[in-house]
């Protein structure tokens, strides 16, 4: 009994001295964790009032120069309601939460550039042409007998969409509702995005399509597999310039691209999920191809900088020669999401392969570095040298 009683105790005292030193050092570091806590709240505090301070200042550069521009030319009526307008200007800059079921893109700004070709446009941004389609009735001469002919609509279409309008927006408005949430719950406006639909940006991978009408005529297999290979890197051809990211089409929406008159192949694509997002796209040509993918989108934030991996498989098919080419894309990585101007840059392997014959084409897509002794390699388009 006494051996048992001894070896409790001191059983007893090696716990009492491990707790001992563990109150200590929990209390030597939770004075640590208080002060930094104490830091943190004192920057977001300072945060806070930097930005508030900013968008008054911001409030009053813009209505002294808009007054410094209206006021001039305005009759003495005007004056007071436009001092009104100014004072609501706050309220109107507002923004409230969007619902709490986000997809899964994170909205970036885009940076408006010139981008189009003169032969088969589908969409861009551009301030030539027309913003709209439109039909032109043919003119007769005065006391000619109109036919149904001369009757006939000829249809003109746009050159490019809409610019970005240059709305000015509060940044303050917007900050002070999102402070604590997560980045992916963060509303943003809409003139942030382009005014296009994600079903159209899929679609204008067949802005190259003459290189699939080039392939439906080769006889060689692997000089078919390498205009296949240029065609799939043609469609990177736009992410130099085009940052921003289009609207999110609706469950069951389509979009539809006829061309046959023109370049004689028709696109369908519709959105087929709506969380995760999916759209399934197919396309028929005259010259004797079919095209179809199914696109499914995964991204993750990490910071500065947004990865963006799609799902889902593409498939080429050769009607004359029976060959069946399918391939991945490789990722899309957003740079400097929060600070700094926005670039995109690819990264990852592509793997073409020819189903009927085994041959294949490996792609490879070398992120940027800085410490790369490697020429930068960007995929571009012109107007006299397509990509081939």
């Amino acid at each position: 009994l006494s051996l048992s009683l001894s070896l409790f105790r001191i059983t007893s005292n090696a716990m009492i001295n491990a707790c001992r030193d563990f109150l200590s050092l929990a209390q030597a570091h939770s004075k640590k964790w208080q002060k930094s806590l104490q830091y943190e709240r004192d920057q977001r505090i300072r945060l806070e009032e930097t930005l508030e301070q900013l968008a008054k200042q911001h409030n009053n550069l813009e209505r002294a120069f808009r007054g410094a521009t209206v006021l001039p030319s305005a009759p003495g009526g005007k004056g007071s309601s436009s001092s009104r307008d100014l004072s609501d200007e706050d309220d109107e800059n507002e923004f409230f939460d969007a619902m709490e079921d986000v997809p899964e893109f994170i909205t970036v700004p885009a940076d408006p550039r010139y981008h189009r070709r003169t032969g088969s446009n589908l969409s861009g941004t551009s301030s030539e042409g027309n913003l709209e389609e439109h039909f032109t009735e043919d003119q007769t001469p005065a006391g000619c007998e109109v036919t149904a002919r001369d009757a006939a609509l000829t249809r003109t279409r746009r050159t490019g969409i809409p610019d970005k309008p240059n709305y000015s927006l509060n940044l303050w408005s917007i900050m002070k509702n999102c402070i604590g949430k997560e980045l992916s719950k963060i509303p943003m406006p809409v003139n942030f995005n382009e005014p296009l639909s994600m079903l159209q940006r899929l679609t204008e991978d067949l802005e190259y399509h003459e290189l699939l009408d080039r392939a439906a005529k080769c006889e060689s297999a692997l000089e078919q597999l390498c205009l296949v290979a240029a065609f799939t890197v043609s469609s990177y051809s736009t992410t130099v310039s085009r940052t921003g990211k289009p609207f999110n089409p609706l469950l069951g929406e389509t979009f539809e691209l006829d061309r046959l008159e023109e370049h004689g192949y028709r696109s369908l694509c519709e959105q087929v999920s709506h969380h995760p997002p999916a759209a399934a796209h197919h396309a028929e040509s005259r010259r004797g191809w079919t095209l179809r993918q199914e696109i499914a989108i995964a991204s993750k934030f990490r910071g500065k900088y947004l990865s963006i991996m799609p799902l889902g498989w593409i498939h080429c098919i050769f009607g004359s020669s029976g060959h069946h080419y399918t391939w991945k894309k490789v990722t899309t990585t957003v740079h400097n999401i929060i600070v700094g101007k926005l670039w995109i840059d690819q990264s990852g392997e592509i793997d073409i392969v020819n189903n009927q014959t085994g041959d294949k084409c490996h792609l490879k897509f070398a992120p940027y570095s800085y410490f790369s002794r490697d020429v930068a390699r960007k995929v571009r388009h012109t107007h006299s040298h397509p990509l081939t």
